[in-house]
Formats: structure tokens, sequence, C-alpha cells
């Protein structure tokens, strides 16, 4: 079987693919390419239907908005990722940015390399402890469910989610008390975090009048999907004092540009989605998503498989 990929994956899954299939990143012969390998590249119409015999496109992770899944479905392609493949990398981003806002970690290292602090401990830089505080999130998948158990084992924290498709019961499983609605969510939590996917239903969803349901002082953690979270709207929240802080690890234009007026903002932290990039979660991602498209090419049995 042939293989396209322009991008490398982790090295253990390099060579295990070489091991499978034959491994090409030109379209010089589309006639023999069946599957297709992505991680940060977008899989078009254009692309799909260059490709006669193409039977699989794997993504890395569990994101797979950059794939073209109306046209995949129309040819009959079958699209895989790998679910909870970078779970724990997400989650462990997720409780770092938490601290770092609650205890104002970036800002005071800023303020050290800049013009500095007068005293130690100045008394108007103080914390907030996450003990006893509410983590709310509006997703309850498997990076927010690992975040919610860090947090409610190792600081004490109160776990609320939010997901319309998810029982109160099968919320519990997940280490979540149900909440019926985004606002109900946002108003009792002190951390809010964004663990949906970006489609048109989740577009937007923390925009506007949402903002002046967020209980004072509380943070807000974006590790999902740029989009989601309208970002000027989150600008003139940070800026009327509406929320205290806010970390995004997507954004709409990725990498942020220094234009985004987010960046100007020192209550805010920005980092250029990380979540899943750690040598453990690449390679564990990359080893089982070759699996997943070879077994799909071979007409096996297959983890992964994305609705389409």
């Amino acid at each position: 079987m042939t293989i396209y990929m322009t991008e490398q994956f982790h090295p253990d899954a390099m060579k295990r693919l070489a091991e499978l299939a034959t491994v090409v990143n030109t379209l010089d012969h589309p006639e023999e390419i069946e599957g297709v390998l992505v991680r940060r590249e977008h899989v078009t119409r254009e692309l799909i239907e260059k490709l006669p015999n193409l039977k699989a496109i794997g993504r890395h992770g569990a994101g797979y908005d950059g794939v073209d899944l109306q046209a995949a479905k129309e040819h009959g392609v079958t699209v895989v990722n790998v679910p909870g493949g970078n779970s724990d990398s997400v989650a462990e981003l997720i409780v770092g940015l938490a601290l770092n806002l609650e205890r104002r970690i970036s800002e005071a290292n800023a303020i050290c390399r800049g013009e500095g602090f007068r005293s130690i401990a100045p008394p108007d830089f103080q914390g907030t402890e996450l003990k006893e505080k509410t983590f709310g999130s509006i997703g309850m998948g498997n990076i927010a469910s690992r975040a919610a158990k860090i947090l409610v084992n190792g600081f004490g924290m109160r776990a609320i989610g939010y997901d319309r498709h998810s029982t109160p019961e099968q919320a519990a499983e997940k280490g979540f008390e149900k909440v019926s609605t985004v606002e109900a969510l946002i108003e009792q939590a002190d951390v809010v975090n964004i663990s949906v996917p970006l489609n048109p239903g989740t577009r937007d969803m923390i925009s506007g009048k949402m903002f002046d349901h967020f209980k004072p002082g509380a943070i807000l953690i974006n590790c999902a999907r740029g989009g989601v979270v309208n970002e000027d709207d989150l600008y003139e929240a940070l800026v009327e004092g509406k929320l205290k802080a806010a970390a995004c690890d997507a954004f709409v234009e990725e990498p942020p540009k220094k234009e985004n007026k987010l960046l100007s903002l020192s209550n805010f932290s920005a980092t250029p989605h990380i979540g899943g990039n750690t040598d453990d979660a690449i390679r564990r991602t990359g080893l089982q998503l070759v699996e997943n498209v070879v077994h799909v090419i071979k007409g096996e049995p297959a983890i992964g498989i994305v609705k389409t």
C-alpha cells in the first residue's frame, strides 16, 4: 500500500509506517495512493478528488476540522483520528495555565525581567489558590475529564460540566456534576475551561453577553479550538474586568500574530497550540494513527473512525 504524507510524525511512528507501507511525499502517481496522513495540514476536496483509490485519511490528534468530511463521505473515504492520544498532555497544560493565571506567574516573570518589583511578596500582586474553588468545563471528553481528575484529587476543587449529550450519570462517571446550561456553568465556575470541537454549533459560543455571566475573579482557558471564543469580545471582557484573566492555546489565526489585541494585555496568556506537543503524546498518537489507517486500508476493524 502507498501512503501520502508531507509532515513528519514521531520517529517511532515513521519507522513503523515504513515497515507497513510505501511512503511518498509527492502526487506523481496519485492512482497508487490509498492513504493520507496529516498533522497540521488540511485535507481539501481538491486533494481527495485527485486520489481515485484513496481509502483512508488519518488526522494526527483528536480534532478533524482540517479535513473536508463531506468530500470524504461522497468519495467513500474513511477518516480516522486518535481520540485520547494527547489527552494527558492537553489536560496537564490546562492545569498549568490555571496555576499560571491564578498565581500570575508569567506576569511576575515579565515584571522581574522588566522594571522589577520594589519588594518581595508585593501586597498589590496577590494570587489566588485553586483549593476549594470550582472548575467548570464546557465539554466533558477525555481531556476535560483528565484535567478535572487532576484538579479535584490534587487541589481539592469541585468539578462541574456542561455537555448537552451527557446524562447526569454519565457526567458523574467522568468526574463532573452536570449543569444544564453554559450560562449556569459560567455563573458558578472560578476556572472555566473550553473542551469542545469547533463546528457551527460551537463557533462564538463564548461571546457577547455570555461574558456578563462570569463570576467576579473568574478565569477562562481555551486549549480546544480558536473560534469557540470570540477574540474581540474576550479582549473587551478582559479590559472591562468581566474576567480576571484568560489563556488561549488555540486562536482563530494560528500561530497568533503580534497584531492580535489580546497579546497587549498583561492578564492574557498565549501559547502556540502546544497542548498535545509533548514527545509522549506525539509518539503515542503517531503510532496509533499509523495502525488505524493501515487497518482501514486492509479492510480490518479500526478504532478512531470519524462519523462523516
